[in-house]
């Protein structure tokens, strides 16, 4: 059996993007797994793709367990750890999170939970800035 999950996008424009996640776990947990792909979002009004997102407020409600926020690279690189509770953290345009991940960087964004046991639950919802190359 595997968690039950399921990513819904609330809003694709051409600057910001707000996407909802949610899991029950079953105990296996996820590793690694792709929640943002850049690719797969809207284009500009020029038709650019999305290269990647900087993270510009995350609502969680997480029960059991945390969960890793990754940016996806050769070696991803942690973006924030949310911890069990109900809670929204606010980046304003001078502390956005930004992908600082170095070789093979994708600019997609994926999740892996800590601790997850049976009936452990998360829901999050990230608002992100997108950018274009």
């Amino acid at each position: 059996m595997a968690d039950a999950v399921n990513s819904q996008t609330l809003f694709d424009g051409e600057s910001q993007v707000v996407m909802k996640f949610n899991n029950v776990s079953d105990g296996t947990g996820e590793s690694a797994v792709l929640k943002v792909d850049v690719s797969a979002l809207a284009t500009n009004y020029v038709g650019k793709t999305c290269t990647g997102v900087t993270i510009r407020r995350v609502t969680a409600m997480i029960s059991g367990m945390s969960v890793n926020v990754l940016w996806d690279a050769t070696t991803d690189v942690s973006a924030l750890v949310l911890a069990p509770g109900m809670y929204t953290l606010n980046f304003d345009d001078t502390s956005l999170i930004w992908n600082n991940a170095d070789t093979g960087k994708t600019g997609d964004i994926m999740f892996t939970t800590i601790g997850a046991s049976s009936g452990d639950t998360y829901s999050i919802i990230l608002e992100m800035i997108k950018t274009y190359a």
